[in-house]
């Protein structure tokens, strides 16, 4: 196998990269050309949200070849697209090794112990000996085993502030708590509220396949999460409301998430930068206190308390 190297100014990155995988490449990447010089840029922008630039300066179009595709004909019909006149010496091919993708895949995505108890297992390394004995029975005092395979990215449990609403859950849940996750995801928060000793859990998610992602997820790990999109979402409170989302939506969903807390019942949000925090907070201020419960990465956990 075989790959396609290519350099391009910013403006026609996305272009060629489409032009690229219409012409029957198996995928494309872009990097940046100048990366470990003096001129190399960062891109920014807040997690969750597209940067304002699409691509660097000078950018770098690694195709994956399949066998049998003809570099010199793709070329060929990148100038006649516009895309660029590539010369001899402006392009060039390089060998991929030969390697086992699967095994190569999976070795990325080692098993994550999260706050103490939690330990977040892809399949293949279900009976690894690297990870303590499994309990999914609350109250006993071994590893709890979440089973969760990359798929469709909608949570794989390495981000900080999964890492930090796990540990708040696995921190305040006592036992019998009634638990709504506000855009569940994957449903991993949802999961571990049950292997916790919660009594019924709740998961929404305005994205049908995160729903159905919750629900096999669930599914496979041998506990009972009701999963629905937010029109199917009865009336009614809870004694925990947990929602890992971002700063913005969670602003504009202040007054239905602090209104689905039961008097008492505690509120917990991620998804904040650290400096993004008091503004959070202050969307709530009329309903409950939210106050920074622990930082991780430039992210925090805000957590509160409603009145009786």
């Amino acid at each position: 196998m075989r790959e396609l190297v290519l350099l391009c100014p910013e403006e026609r990155a996305e272009a060629l990269s489409d032009a690229l995988l219409e012409s029957g490449m198996l995928s494309v990447s872009v990097e940046d050309a100048d990366s470990n010089t003096e001129a190399e840029r960062a891109l920014f922008g807040e997690p969750g949200f597209e940067p304002d630039v699409q691509a660097w300066d000078r950018n770098r179009v690694v195709a994956l070849m399949p066998d049998g595709l003809d570099p010199a004909q793709v070329i060929e019909e990148l100038r006649e697209a516009g895309l660029g006149d590539y010369g001899d010496g402006e392009w060039l091919l390089r060998d991929v090794p030969d390697e086992d993708w699967v095994r190569l895949t999976q070795s990325q995505f080692p098993p994550i112990q999260v706050a103490g108890r939690i330990w977040i297992v892809p399949s293949w390394h279900r009976d690894s000996p690297d990870v303590p004995p499994v309990s999914n029975v609350a109250g006993v005092d071994e590893a709890l085993h979440i089973e969760l395979d990359p798929g469709l990215a909608f949570g794989t449990g390495s981000h900080p502030t999964t890492h930090l609403c796990l540990a708040w859950l696995e921190r305040h849940i006592k036992g019998h708590e009634t638990v709504l996750d506000y855009g569940c995801g994957s449903g991993i928060l949802a999961i571990a509220a049950k292997m916790l000793g919660a009594e019924s859990i709740t998961a929404v998610d305005i994205d049908e396949q995160a729903v159905q992602s919750t629900r096999h997820n669930a599914s496979v790990n041998g506990v009972q999460v009701q999963a629905m999109l937010p029109d199917a979402l009865a009336e009614g409170q809870f004694q925990i409301v947990v929602a890992n989302i971002l700063s913005n939506p969670l602003k504009v969903l202040a007054p239905m998430l602090a209104n689905r807390v039961a008097p008492g019942g505690r509120l917990t949000l991620s998804g904040v930068l650290e400096r993004q925090a008091e503004e959070v907070a202050q969307a709530y201020a009329p309903w409950l206190q939210l106050k920074v419960w622990q930082e991780r990465e430039g992210w925090v956990c805000l957590h509160g308390q409603r009145a009786l």
